[in-house]
């Protein structure tokens, strides 16, 4: 539904509209609550609309490019002769249009009520959008995040993820700022299709806070591949120069220039602009992120918050299943309701993948000790390289502690790495030891295998 008539009163208000606002909302409604939704842009949120789902679109065809190139060395005579971004980005951005409709007709049919504007939250459980005052005893804060811009001269002139999904020309040359997700994974895309990429990074490495082992692998792949990395990269400010294109300054070492696109991937804050968390006391930490308990309770009764606002594990999966325990314990008589975040699975949807689950060897050294931790590591070729003339090394790795040898960890980089890591997440979960994974039979061949043959 997407008119209140004169209803203002609801036992649930969710403000976002992203994948755990929805989540939460629709799980409340199962359960007999009236429940609002208020969203000021697209239903779907982050992930939806300029996030996952578009990026592993993205993705896909970059792997088919890569797998193009790859065809002649198994016998296929088969070209690429090129990319046609704006028909992929139409194709693209109408799938996304019709995963909106998608979202706003699951609403409807689970009984919750849309409202399209900006929220401000009002003493007394009040929610004001436009011109309409809402109340609940229950309001969810899922507002998410937005990609951040540096506080330097000529900022604007770089783009940010969002505004990747909307160029209607492939950059030439391009140079993406970061060492995160967004920064990796578009530097592979990009180059997977044809443009020159540069990567910037402030570190040594990329993904300086996963298992060292991971950061360094795909640190060697990405130069092998043709990515240049230029770590030590401190931005100072960004320019066009005479022939329009553009320039970095760094605080050291030579200007970069001659890019017709600069991306800032250097993280995302929250999006609580004029929400009036301040004026509720609202407690945020030094991030501006939602503090929240182990039930996702803010400091304001009545007040709860999920997913990428509150800081903790920025994963569509995460904000999703949060939203819905929250949603189980106030409506579904389940007090003891909530999210565990322990042994979280996520992949990084570089070229090749990573996945990854646990605790790196770095933390388990740092919170069991050197003499509890034993690492079990291998590094090869998969099977389809043997046919190629490059020959990327899969990376595996199992962390383990205690004369049990309990997996705490385990990070794969390699072609497959994102889908083989569920199933051992849930291994991981379970508390499975090293001889469990070795009383595993292997399947052969695959990469899987060599995480139940480790020695």
């Amino acid at each position: 539904m997407t008119g209140l008539s004169a209803v203002s009163s609801f036992d649930y208000i969710v403000i976002g509209g992203g994948s755990g606002g929805i989540a939460s909302a629709r799980r409340a409604a199962s359960y007999g609550a009236k429940v609002a939704v208020i969203e000021a842009g697209r239903l779907g949120g982050t992930c939806v609309n300029v996030g996952c789902v578009p990026k592993k679109i993205f993705y896909y065809a970059a792997n088919l490019a890569d797998a193009a190139r790859d065809a002649r060395g198994y016998g296929l005579d088969v070209e690429l002769r090129g990319f046609d971004w704006e028909s992929f980005r139409a194709r693209r951005s109408a799938y996304i249009e019709r995963l909106g409709g998608i979202y706003a007709d699951n609403l409807e049919r689970s009984g919750v009520y849309v409202l399209q504007g900006r929220a401000r939250l009002e003493p007394g459980s009040r929610v004001v959008v436009g011109d309409r005052v809402l109340a609940a005893p229950h309001i969810l804060l899922a507002v998410g995040g937005r990609a951040r811009h540096p506080a330097l001269p000529g900022a604007e002139m770089g783009l940010h993820s969002d505004d990747l999904f909307e160029l209607r020309q492939q950059p030439r040359r391009a140079l993406i700022i970061g060492g995160g997700y967004i920064a990796v994974e578009f530097a592979g895309i990009l180059h997977a299709l044809g443009t020159h990429v540069t990567l910037a990074l402030r570190g040594e490495v990329p993904l300086r806070h996963f298992d060292s082992m991971l950061g360094q692998a795909l640190s060697d792949e990405m130069k092998r591949q043709g990515i240049e990395l230029l770590p030590g990269s401190v931005p100072r400010a960004l320019g066009r120069s005479a022939d329009g294109t553009l320039s970095l300054e760094r605080e050291h070492g030579a200007p970069l220039s001659g890019f017709d696109l600069v991306l800032w991937a250097i993280g995302r804050e929250p999006n609580t602009a004029g929400l009036g968390l301040s004026a509720l006391g609202v407690e945020v930490d030094d991030g501006g992120h939602v503090r929240v308990d182990a039930y996702q309770n803010t400091n304001v009764n009545g007040l709860y918050s999920v997913g990428d606002v509150t800081g903790r594990f920025e994963l569509t999966p995460v904000a999703v299943a949060a939203g819905r325990r929250l949603a189980d314990r106030l409506f579904g008589k389940q007090p003891e309701a909530k999210l565990d975040y322990v042994d979280i699975p996520t992949v990084v949807f570089s070229h090749p993948p990573i996945g990854t689950v646990g605790l790196s060897e770095e933390q388990a050294r740092g919170r069991y000790g050197d003499d509890a931790v034993k690492v079990y590591a291998a590094r090869f070729t998969g099977l389809f390289y043997s046919m190629l003339e490059h020959k990327p090394k899969t990376h595996v790795k199992l962390v383990t502690i205690g004369p049990e040898e309990r997996v705490v960890g385990v990070h794969v980089f390699g072609s497959g790495a994102d889908e083989m890591l569920q199933g051992f997440a849930v291994a991981v979960r379970m508390g499975a030891t090293k001889a469990d994974f070795d009383r595993t039979v292997a399947i052969h061949p695959t990469a899987a295998e060599e995480l139940v043959t480790l020695r």
